[in-house]
Order: C-alpha cells, then sequence, then structure tokens
C-alpha cells in the first residue's frame, strides 16, 4: 500500500533522486525536452518544502514518488489556447516523480489529492506520452495549451469530480 506524507527538508536527496529516475524514464521514453538543466533542482524543492505543497510516496518503508500539490490560482494557467472546463476554484498538481518500484503511484497520489479537492488541473510536455496516458485513463480532460513563464507550451488537463 503507499502512503503519503509531506515531504521535509530531510527528504532532500530522495525527492532529486526520484527526479533523476523520472528525468530517465522520460529519455528512455522519447521525451527528451522536459526537466532540462537539472531541473528540477534543490532550490526547486526546497521551495515546495517551504510552501507546504511538497509530498513523498512510500511504499513499504521506500519512498516511490514525489509531486507538488498547490491551491490555485497557477499564473500559467491564466491563458489557455483552448478552455477549462470551469472557473471553480481548483488546485495544481507538478513535478510528479515515481521511481521504477511505484507501480500504482499515480491512483494513489490522485485518491490523495482529490480527497482534499474536487478539481485538479495538470499540465505536461508534449512528449509526455506517459503522463498523457495516465490523464486520460484518469478521467482527466484535454482543454487545451498554456505557456509556462519561459513561453514553454504545455498540454493543459482538469479534471472536476463534481462534473460529468
Amino acid at each position: 500500500m503507499i502512503t503519503i506524507r509531506k515531504s521535509t527538508i530531510d527528504d532532500l536527496d530522495v525527492l532529486l533522486k526520484l527526479a533523476g529516475e523520472a528525468r530517465t524514464t522520460m529519455r528512455e521514453s522519447g521525451n527528451r525536452d522536459q526537466w532540462k538543466d537539472g531541473y528540477p533542482s534543490a532550490a526547486v524543492f526546497e521551495r515546495d518544502i517551504m510552501n507546504g505543497c511538497s509530498y513523498l510516496a512510500d511504499k513499504e518503508g521506500e519512498a516511490v514518488g514525489t509531486f507538488t500539490f498547490i491551491p490555485s490560482p497557477e499564473p500559467t494557467y491564466g491563458y489557455i489556447e483552448g478552455a477549462w472546463l470551469d472557473d471553480a476554484p481548483y488546485y495544481v498538481i507538478h513535478r510528479i516523480a515515481a521511481s521504477r518500484k511505484s507501480h500504482g503511484l499515480f491512483k494513489a497520489m490522485l485518491a490523495y489529492c482529490f480527497g482534499q479537492t474536487d478539481n485538479i488541473r495538470i499540465d505536461t510536455h508534449r512528449d509526455n506520452v506517459i503522463m498523457q496516458h495516465l490523464l486520460t485513463k484518469h478521467g482527466f480532460a484535454y482543454c487545451g495549451i498554456i505557456y509556462l513563464q519561459n513561453g514553454d507550451e504545455r498540454l493543459a488537463y482538469q479534471r472536476n469530480i463534481r462534473q460529468k
């Protein structure tokens, strides 16, 4: 069973290791342009921890994944080429990183997050076919394209469990 808790600064090395494993998985699946140049860095994880939005997933005593879970608004979601499902308050999931032993992580993460909110938005790189598959499989609707602060595009998804 996967358990989820908030990350602490003592988890920083584990978070960086998980990000490295996720980066390797991305590259092996053809996603060569996401998470370049050491992103997410220790400083990014430290900021998430200090803001109380970094989470660590554990399975049988071993860290198997991490993600950030942030209340709205997400500045880069203010403009979308397309349309969000609604204008209701939402949470955002960012920086999902999983070990190779993480079977079931995405489902456990969503169960945890939907235990806190009804409405989640998430974005992913066009080449991240693994994430696109998981989002579709778990009922997220493709809403359009958003742009990061540096101008890079991302595919945007949303799921509101109160909507059919």
